[in-house]
């Protein structure tokens, strides 16, 4: 199974704290109310708190906008463009933002999925997970090609992106199930 998406394409979801909206790119198994496996984008437009999702691993990348601070009770950090930062879903994080932002969000059920993601300009392959064209273009081995804000993800299903042009980057979740 394999799902090519658009930004524009994506259904918006306001938060119910005004604080912000999440575009989800998809829900795994759809349908079902508890997910294994979540990809969404986020803009947050305000200070606030992160909802919790105990038995969760979540990991943030900052897509556009200027840092955000993120905080927990015993943690501190700083999320910078493009740059994956991984914790756990119980944590109460509060952000303090610099400006409106968007960030990516993958969310994997700690029993059953771990995703691993990471900003590349190489060629990837994977036989599960989510792909997001950050600039330039991309090409499935089908020949489909991305361009920026534009993805797709897949389940079960070797998939292989190459770059298509020289300013090529890709934001790549690989996932895998837990043995």
């Amino acid at each position: 199974m394999r799902t090519r998406f658009r930004y524009a394409d994506l259904p918006v979801s306001r938060w119910r704290n005004g604080g912000g909206e999440t575009r989800e790119i998809v829900s795994y198994p759809p349908g079902e109310a508890n997910f294994a496996w979540r990809a969404s984008i986020a803009t947050l437009a305000c200070d606030g708190p992160f909802s919790r999702f105990p038995g969760i691993e979540r990991v943030i990348t900052l897509l556009r906008g200027d840092a955000v601070r993120l905080s927990a009770p015993d943690s501190v950090h700083l999320l910078q463009p493009l740059q994956p930062w991984r914790f756990p879903g119980e944590w109460a994080i509060e952000a303090v933002l610099q400006g409106e932002s968007e960030d990516f969000n993958i969310m994997t059920r700690r029993d059953s999925w771990q995703a691993q993601v990471t900003v590349t300009e190489q060629a990837a392959v994977s036989l599960h997970g989510v792909a997001w064209a950050i600039a330039g273009e991309w090409q499935l081995a089908s020949g489909e090609r991305l361009g920026a804000a534009e993805g797709v993800w897949w389940l079960n299903e070797e998939t292989q992106l190459t770059p298509a042009t020289p300013d090529a980057r890709l934001l790549l979740t690989r996932l895998s199930r837990v043995p």
